[in-house]
């Protein structure tokens, strides 16, 4: 039985994945325009997918005054995954406090310490990753699918919003009263760590405020590699060889 997600609402793309794989379903959010949609589907239906996030001890305060409120409003707690205290502190012995700045070999040292390393920890033995990931962010996801195979982290991830534009997830969010990060609203489409991320100017594409001194246009930490090959109507035999 295959799994056709095309035409489908974003809660029942959720239950349609959440019934298709056995197994636990980990969330993944930063607080983002396109996690509060996801979060906020997940918990109007209290489906049974594991909601986490990654705290790199770098994000904007505003990013923080959301997680609490979403925690709030919802009545759910987000389970957090912080980098690891001994190589934390190495990084900065060794680097400095802002020595992602001097290459991009130091920024993804960064970026593997305070977020790749810890998403491995949220996703140990799960069966699946749901992520807001969007083909229309950027050129880099432009291939992302509802369903993708992702090799760094060898699991299934599932993008439910990947044919979504930020339109689409704007009037969700406001039909439904989900609260959204005021950073948003002051030309930041794109969240990270703040001293990794800069509004963007009109025109710009979503992700050119991440990580803009390096001028590569990838604009990318490292959690989300090329899409892979699986597709939806794949998914039963992906998902049963996982």
């Amino acid at each position: 039985m295959s799994v056709d997600l095309a035409g489908l609402s974003l809660v029942e793309r959720l239950k349609a994945l959440r019934e298709s794989l056995v197994g636990r379903l980990v969330f993944t959010t930063s607080f983002g325009l396109e996690d509060q949609a996801i979060t906020h589907a997940i918990a109007a239906t209290g489906l049974d997918i594991k909601l986490a996030t990654l705290d790199t001890g770098r994000l904007f305060p505003e990013t923080y005054d959301l997680w609490a409120e979403t925690e709030g409003l919802y009545g759910l707690r987000i389970e957090v995954h912080s980098p690891d205290r001994t190589e934390l502190e190495a990084l900065v012995a060794r680097d400095g406090i802002n020595g992602f700045r001097r290459s991009v070999e130091l920024r993804k040292a960064c970026c593997g310490t305070r977020k790749v390393r810890p998403l491995a920890r949220a996703l140990a033995g799960a069966a699946g990753w749901i992520t807001g990931l969007r083909a229309e962010q950027s050129a880099f996801r432009s291939g992302t699918g509802f369903v993708i195979w992702d090799e760094a982290y060898a699991i299934i991830k599932l993008a439910p919003l990947a044919d979504w534009s930020r339109d689409a997830v704007t009037r969700y969010v406001e039909a439904n009263g989900v609260p959204v990060n005021p950073l948003h609203a002051r030309g930041f489409p794109s969240l990270g760590c703040a001293p990794c991320t800069r509004a963007v100017q009109p025109g710009e594409p979503e992700r050119a405020g991440r990580w803009w001194w390096e001028l590569e246009g990838k604009q990318e930490c490292g959690l989300h590699g090329r899409p892979g090959a699986v597709r939806s109507n794949e998914f039963r035999s992906a998902a049963s060889e996982s």
